[in-house]
């Protein structure tokens, strides 16, 4: 079953974002919401989500993977309102 993960990230000195950005884009369902967060949908963990996203990131960046499907509010973000009201 697939589920919603809004992930946050945080690339401190190194900022490899176009390695990111395509292991982020490589689940297939992604949208961009804001400068550093993006939500996906992925049958896999949230533990497997954040150990593939790792892989491309240095040791000293900082990322959090957090299953969505709860109550959730925005405002001004980059991705469509729709996009965001059917995946979360």
């Amino acid at each position: 079953m697939e589920k919603c993960y809004i992930i946050n990230y945080d690339l401190n000195k190194a900022k490899d974002y176009k390695s990111l950005f395509d292991a982020i884009e490589s689940y297939g369902t992604y949208v961009k919401i804001l400068e550093s967060c993006w939500a996906i949908t992925t049958t896999k963990s949230a533990i497997e989500v954040r150990d593939h996203l790792l892989s491309v990131m240095d040791s000293d960046d900082g990322i959090l993977v957090v299953k969505s499907g709860y109550e959730a509010a925005w405002m001004n973000v980059e991705c469509s309102n729709e996009w965001l009201q059917k995946k979360i």
